[in-house]
């Protein structure tokens, strides 16, 4: 009995992209205007997630939710959570939810709120997983900032918004994505210091259809290990 549980509960709960194999999955990318592709021409087909639909393949229909200036803090000068993409995201029906905020959350009018960054972000997820397709989450570190514009700040990045993703993470069971390492060392991918250009962005889908394939391989992995 118990390892029957077991396999079934893998299979629900790991294996998205195999039990849902006669259609496509949904992959809701949520984010800021770097997910947006602001300042990418023709985002439409190159920004990070216009990428990586075509990484992952028919098998997936990748949605963007990008919103320019968002915050992760619901009291931050642009929270995501009163933007229509964060509505259009949940009634999208994700099997996969890619979060990528906490950028704009630097800035020194968002950033005196910081202390509620982790609680919203727990919020954030939690709110996706009530969804009828319990979606898989990932959550990534932000990219590096390579100079303070905008109020944006890559010492905040650093020093808080970096321990405080992965803590949460790891509380939360979210998997972390680390676009910060990813992207460093890549300052010439960023015109305006701040946001990707083309070839970062393909940075950013790689790194990002990297680890869903990863945690798709390990679930697959670990269910037929259950079965046997």
């Amino acid at each position: 009995m118990n390892g029957h549980f077991l396999s079934v509960t893998l299979l629900t709960f790991l294996m998205v992209p195999l039990s849902l194999a006669a259609r496509p999955v949904k992959v809701a990318c949520v984010g800021d205007s770097i997910t947006y592709g602001a300042a990418i021409n023709g985002r439409e087909k190159n920004s990070y997630p216009a990428q990586l639909q075509r990484l992952l393949g028919d098998g997936y229909v990748v949605k963007n939710f990008g919103n320019s200036g968002s915050t992760m803090l619901k009291k931050g000068d642009k929270p995501y959570w009163k933007q229509k993409e964060f509505k259009a995201a949940k009634e999208f029906s994700p099997e996969i939810v890619i979060i990528k905020l906490g950028t704009n959350d630097t800035k020194p009018q968002n950033w005196k709120h910081g202390s509620e960054f982790v609680a919203d972000y727990k919020s954030m997820i939690a709110e996706f997983r009530t969804l009828p397709s319990k979606p898989k989450i990932y959550v990534c570190l932000p990219v590096p900032a390579f100079a303070v514009r905008w109020g944006i700040s890559d010492t905040v990045i650093n020093k808080d918004v970096l321990p405080a993703t992965r803590n949460l993470a790891k509380a939360t069971g979210a998997t972390l994505i680390d676009l910060n390492v990813a992207l460093q060392g890549k300052e010439e991918h960023f015109p305006d210091k701040i946001h990707p250009n083309q070839a970062g962005a393909e940075i950013i889908a790689q790194t990002v259809a990297g680890a869903i394939r990863a945690e798709s391989a390990a679930a697959k992995r670990a269910v037929e290990k259950a079965s046997k």
